[in-house]
């Protein structure tokens, strides 16, 4: 039994773009399949402390939340000087910026580790189907 273990290499792995139509798609259920797209944990190659995952193009538009989460969940920012706490509700941060809901929830599903801000930087998120990443994807 003189099996090793394969290990890829960082400047070999082949990173493919993927396009998600977000329209009328749970927030949540979305944010994970994005989060493992840009791990990489459907590739064969997987190995969870090589950065091996895919760029990711997506729009955030039309998002959906179930249940009474669009009328109750907020966002929490805070400035980290005195008073500086501020509560955002999710109807309000949808139509300022839906990306940064996206972002967010697809943050928190990444680890937390030095990993995660390189993976989040292949998320490539749009208001509408309009983007600029049109090239990547012709074949």
């Amino acid at each position: 039994m003189n099996k090793k273990t394969y290990l890829p290499k960082v400047d070999g792995i082949e990173r493919k773009w993927h396009l998600i139509d977000a329209d009328g798609k749970v927030l949540g259920r979305l944010a994970v399949e994005i989060a493992d797209i840009l791990r990489g944990k459907k590739k064969v190659i997987y190995t969870n402390h090589i950065d091996c995952g895919d760029f990711v193009v997506t729009n955030a538009g039309k998002l959906v939340l179930t249940g009474k989460k669009p009328e109750q969940k907020m966002y929490f920012t805070f400035s980290g000087y005195p008073g500086g706490a501020k509560l955002t509700p999710y109807g309000k941060m949808m139509e300022k910026s839906p990306e940064k809901v996206l972002m967010a929830a697809v943050k928190g599903m990444l680890p937390k580790n030095k990993l995660a801000d390189k993976q989040l930087k292949r998320l490539k998120v749009f208001r509408d189907d309009k983007h600029d990443h049109g090239a990547q994807f012709a074949v």
